[in-house]
C-alpha cells in the first residue's frame, strides 16, 4: 500500500489537462510510442471532435524510482462547469490533485471552483505550471496570482510543458514525494466505493471502483449496500485506455473494474459502496453527493415509434453519466418523450448528441428551463420544469425563480462591458475583487432562467474569450414572470412555450413570431403566428397563403369574369382556413433558443 498514488488531474478548461496525462502516461510507459496519440484518454469522438473532457477517465501506470516500483491511479478530470460532478466523483477517491494552471492564462473561475472540491476532499495538492515553452508564459505572474487568489503556497510549484515533455520526470517524483499514500485496513471486510459505471454490451453493467478496505477476490459474492442484492464477481481488472489488465484481487488502496455480469442497469449506482456478502462493513461510505440537475428540456424521438428505444439508450447512458435524470411526458406537438435534467448547458448539448451517435437515434430537444416554484393562492405549493404545467394566473400568489451565485474573471478592459451583459440579464452584484491590476473578480446573484440560453457565448463575445465563469445554486427568490405561448393558426404549440420576466415578454414575444414567420412554410391558407400572455394577444405575423392562379386561363372580356373566379378562390381559402393544420418544421422548436 506504501507504494501506491492516487491522484486526479484538475483545471479549468483548455490548460492542458489531457496532454499532460498523455505525457505521464509516455514517461511511465504504460502505453509503447507506436500506439500513444493525442488526448489518449479520451476516448468518446465528442471529446476529441471538440477537445475538450466529458468523462473522467483512470489509468494505472508503473513507476520505478530510487529501486522501488510505485502505483500511479491518474485520473483525468473534464475542465468546464457543466462536468464538475464528474471532478467532485474523481476527487472523492483520491489522495492528492495536480492544479494545472496555464503560464499565460493564469487562475480562472473554474481553478478557483476544483480547488474548494479538493480541499473540502482534505487533498494535497501540487501546483503545476503548465505550458511554459508558450512565448507569453510567465510562470512568476502565476504563482503570484495563485498565491493571490487561491492562498495556495507555490515556492515549490512545478513548471512543466505537457507538449515537449519538459518537467515531467520531475513532476513524478514530486507526486511520489508530495502526495499520501492511501490509508486503510487491509484487513477489515471489503468497503469500497462505486465511482463511475457503464455499459459493456458483452459484460453488462460494469462498475469503477475505489477500495478503501480489506479486498475483492475474483469468485467472491459481495453485496451491493443500496439496493441490498449480492452478485459474484465473475472478472476483475485494471483500467488502461487501450485494453484493460485482468487481475485476481484489488486490494486496499487500490482501483479496478469489477465485472459482476448485470443485466439490469439498476443494480449499479454511481455512489455506491460494495462489501462481502458473508461478512458486510457495518457502514456505507458517507459524503458522496447526487448532482442537482439545474436545466431542463425535453427530449423526444422524431419518429414516434422510437420512444422505447429513447428510454433504453437514457437507461444505459445514465449508468455511464449518473449525472442526468429523466421522467416520460407528453406532448401534443411532440408526442412522447421524456423531460431531461442536465447540469447545464454544454451538458445538454453533449447528452443529446451521444444519444444520437451511440444509439442511432433522431431527437428533438425543446428550449430549455429551470426548476420554477409557485405558490398558489390557496396557499399550495408546486415546483414546475415545464412552462405548460403553470396553472391559470388568477390562480397564482406568486412565482419563485432559482438564483445562482456567478463567479466571472475578467481582464480589466472588458469590465465595462463585462456589468453591462450582467445588467441586462437582471444580476445583482456582491462582490468585485481586483486580483492583480489587470484582473478582476466579479460575483454576481443572477437568475438562472437568465444564463440557461446563451450567456456563456455572450460573456466569451464581450471579453473576445478570456473570461472565464462559473456558477453554483443559491435559492429561490421571488419574480415578475409570465408564461408566453405562441399560438400557430390559433392553436397553441405547448412546446414552444417559455417563462420570461413581464418586462421583457413584448420584446420577446415579437421577436419569436417574426422568427417563426420565416421558418413555418406556406400553406394553401393564411397562417397566423402569434405571441400571447394568457388571452392576450401581444405579437402578430402572417404567413401568406399559396395561391394559384385562377384567372390565367382568362382572356380579356368581362372584368365580372375574372372577379367571380377570384371570389371562388377566396371563400375556398376560408373555408381550408378553418379546418387548416399546420406541420411545424423540427427547426421551429430550435427558434426559441436562438432569440436573444
Amino acid at each position: 500500500m506504501d507504494n501506491i498514488r492516487n491522484f486526479s488531474i484538475i483545471a479549468h478548461i483548455d490548460h492542458g489537462k489531457s496532454t499532460l496525462a498523455d505525457r505521464l502516461i509516455q514517461e511511465c510507459g504504460g502505453i509503447e510510442d507506436r500506439k500513444m496519440s493525442e488526448q489518449m484518454l479520451d476516448t468518446m469522438d465528442i471529446e476529441r471532435e471538440r477537445g475538450i473532457t466529458i468523462k473522467a477517465q483512470s489509468v494505472r501506470l508503473k513507476y520505478k524510482k530510487d529501486g522501488k516500483e510505485y502505483i500511479l491511479n491518474l485520473i483525468d478530470t473534464p475542465g468546464h462547469v457543466d462536468f464538475s460532478y464528474e471532478v467532485s466523483r474523481s476527487l472523492a477517491s483520491s489522495e492528492g490533485a495536480l492544479l494545472v494552471v496555464d503560464a499565460s492564462q493564469g487562475v480562472e473561475a473554474q481553478t478557483i471552483a476544483n480547488v474548494y472540491i479538493a480541499l473540502e476532499n482534505d487533498l494535497e495538492l501540487i501546483p503545476v505550471i503548465n505550458k511554459i515553452d508558450l512565448p507569453a508564459a510567465d510562470p512568476d505572474r502565476v504563482k503570484e496570482d495563485i498565491e493571490n487568489s487561491i492562498g495556495l503556497d507555490c515556492t515549490d510549484a512545478l513548471e512543466v510543458s505537457a507538449k515537449t515533455g519538459q518537467g515531467i520526470k520531475e513532476l513524478l517524483d514530486a507526486i511520489i514525494e508530495r502526495i499520501p499514500a492511501p490509508k486503510g485496513d487491509p484487513k477489515a471486510p471489503p468497503k469500497a466505493l462505486i465511482y463511475d459505471s457503464w455499459f459493456d454490451s458483452y459484460l453488462g453493467a460494469l462498475a469503477l471502483v475505489r477500495v478503501f478496505d480489506g479486498e475483492i477476490r475474483k469468485g467472491q459474492e459481495v453485496l451491493v449496500m443500496g439496493t441490498g442484492k449480492k452478485h459474484e464477481v465473475l472478472d476483475l481488472m485494471y483500467p488502461h485506455p487501450i485494453k484493460p489488465q485482468k487481475s485476481e484481487k484489488i486490494a486496499t488502496g487500490e482501483i479496478g473494474i469489477v465485472v459482476m455480469g448485470l443485466k439490469n442497469i439498476g443494480d449499479v449506482q454511481v455512489g455506491d459502496t460494495i462489501t462481502d456478502a458473508k461478512n458486510p462493513t457495518p457502514q456505507p461510505i458517507e459524503g458522496f453527493e447526487e448532482a442537482k440537475p439545474f436545466v431542463f428540456a425535453g427530449l423526444y424521438p422524431i419518429d414516434t415509434d422510437k420512444f422505447e428505444d429513447l428510454r433504453e439508450a437514457l437507461d444505459k447512458l445514465k449508468l455511464n453519466d449518473a449525472s442526468i435524470t429523466y421522467e416520460p411526458e407528453t406532448s401534443a406537438a411532440l408526442g412522447f418523450g421524456f423531460r431531461v435534467g442536465f447540469l447545464g448547458l454544454l451538458h445538454m448539448e453533449v447528452v443529446k448528441e451521444r444519444l444520437e451517435r451511440e444509439f442511432g437515434l433522431d431527437l428533438i430537444a425543446t428550449a430549455p428551463t429551470v426548476t420554477y416554484k409557485i405558490l398558489k393562492t390557496d396557499g399550495e405549493e408546486l415546483e414546475i420544469q415545464n412552462p405548460s404545467e403553470l396553472p391559470p394566473v388568477q390562480e397564482i400568489e406568486k412565482i419563485l425563480e432559482p438564483y445562482v451565485k456567478a463567479t466571472i474573471i475578467t481582464p480589466t478592459e472588458f469590465l465595462g462591458n463585462v456589468i453591462t451583459l450582467l445588467n441586462e440579464k437582471r444580476g445583482v452584484q456582491t462582490k468585485m475583487d481586483y486580483l492583480t491590476e489587470d484582473r478582476v473578480l466579479l460575483e454576481y446573484e443572477i437568475p438562472m432562467n437568465e444564463i440557461v440560453m446563451d450567456f456563456y457565448d455572450k460573456l466569451k463575445t464581450v471579453t473576445k474569450g478570456y473570461a472565464s465563469f462559473d456558477y453554483e445554486p443559491s435559492g429561490y427568490k421571488e419574480g415578475d414572470l409570465v408564461k408566453l405561448d405562441v399560438r400557430v393558426a390559433g392553436e397553441v404549440v405547448d412546446a414552444l412555450s417559455i417563462i420570461v420576466p413581464k418586462e421583457k415578454a413584448q420584446y420577446r414575444g415579437r421577436e419569436l413570431v417574426k422568427k417563426m414567420k420565416e421558418i413555418v412554410p406556406r400553406q394553401l391558407f393564411e397562417v397566423a403566428i402569434q405571441a400571447s400572455i394568457g388571452n392576450k394577444i401581444i405579437a402578430r405575423e402572417t404567413v401568406k397563403s399559396m395561391g394559384k392562379n385562377v384567372t390565367a386561363k382568362c382572356y380579356g372580356g368581362d372584368i365580372s369574369r375574372k372577379r367571380k373566379l377570384l371570389e371562388k378562390q377566396k371563400a375556398g381559402k376560408k373555408r381550408m382556413k378553418a379546418i387548416g393544420k399546420v406541420q411545424l418544421p423540427q427547426e421551429a422548436f430550435l427558434t426559441v433558443l436562438k432569440i436573444d
